[in-house]
């Protein structure tokens, strides 16, 4: 796999690495409403109650520049032509909000709009649960606590299919699905066209090996990200978790080939057959992450970091794990 840097899959060259395209202020505002919405859902009540009316406005404020902040960007993005088009490989997630299957081609639609794009080359469902319609990506009711819905997403993946067909996108698949939820889709009757992908949270110390082996039997590609860890905000990341890129073995294997510890971490997930998802806000940091394809670890390296797992995840998802049964 040393100096590939393209997949064939599903009639779709998909990249083994994968960039997000990141502001840093519209990052910031996010993290802001995801740590208030759901991770830091006690303190924002708390807050609300201590503080009235106030803070609930400067909040709504702050979320309505944001989207006004987001449409002048993509305002600004010209119509690619499509020469262009084809060296961007561009992919959306659906959000939880948008599974009922009649909101799924509208969704990708608006988005397609925004971007000035014709399709995509890939489409996935964000997350497994569903959450109410509406205008609130995080719908929530007067307890501060989010609004579920009940949606069959067999349904959801036939809207998908649909998407597919019609030609918006070239490949359709799923994120932090595990594996009932894959065969919930696989076994689905009449389908006709599995995902290609499962985007999931993977890296040293949670290396998912048995969901691995699973998608590999299905000739389905794990996508990794958090595949260095996480940035460590108090807001949303518990400090008392260990540092992975800090990890004395990684380093030592790092020191080994002259590399850093990340591109050793991220070399080890090429080499399992794993697309890796990372971002950097330094072009520096991306030209050094591209030098993952001139090094390959030897087999005992790699087995020394599977020892490494921990079933350590750094994004928790235990505030969406009970939703109402579909």
């Amino acid at each position: 796999m040393m100096g590939t840097k393209f997949l064939q899959w599903d009639l779709v060259p998909i990249p083994l690495m994968q960039f997000k395209k990141v502001n840093v202020r519209r990052l910031q505002r996010w993290l802001l409403k995801l740590a208030s919405a759901i991770l830091m859902e006690p303190l924002y009540m708390g807050l609300r109650r201590r503080l009235g009316e106030p803070f609930t406005r400067r909040l709504q404020m702050e979320q309505s520049k944001e989207r006004t902040y987001f449409t002048q960007e993509r305002k600004k993005r010209k119509k690619r032509t499509s020469s262009e088009r084809t060296v961007v490989f561009e992919s959306l997630q659906l959000g939880s909000t948008f599974h009922r299957p009649e909101l799924v081609r509208n969704c990708l639609e608006q988005s397609l709009k925004k971007l000035k794009f014709d399709y995509l080359d890939l489409f996935i469902i964000h997350i497994p649960v569903s959450l109410k319609p509406g205008p609130d990506l995080s719908p929530m009711d007067e307890n501060g606590k989010l609004i579920f819905d009940i949606v069959d997403l067999r349904q959801t993946w036939e809207a998908m299919e649909a998407c597919k067909d019609a030609g918006l996108v070239k490949s359709i698949g799923v994120s932090n699905f595990n594996r009932r939820q894959l065969e919930m889709i696989l076994n689905k009757p009449g389908l006709k066209y599995k995902p290609v992908l499962n985007q999931v949270e993977c890296h040293p110390y949670l290396n998912q090996s048995k969901l691995l082996a699973f998608c590999k039997s299905k000739d389905i590609l794990l996508e990794a990200y958090c595949a260095l860890g996480s940035q460590r905000d108090k807001m949303w990341i518990d400090q008392s978790t260990p540092v992975l890129l800090e990890d004395p073995v990684l380093g030592a294997i790092a020191k080994k080939y002259n590399r850093s510890p990340a591109l050793v971490a991220l070399r080890y997930q090429l080499q399992r057959g794993i697309v890796v998802l990372f971002k950097s806000f330094t072009r520096k940091r991306i030209e050094e992450n591209f030098q993952v394809f001139d090094f390959q670890l030897s087999e005992e390296d790699m087995k020394t970091i599977d020892g490494l797992n921990k079933n350590l995840r750094y994004l928790s998802l235990i505030q969406l794990s009970t939703p109402p049964a579909c």
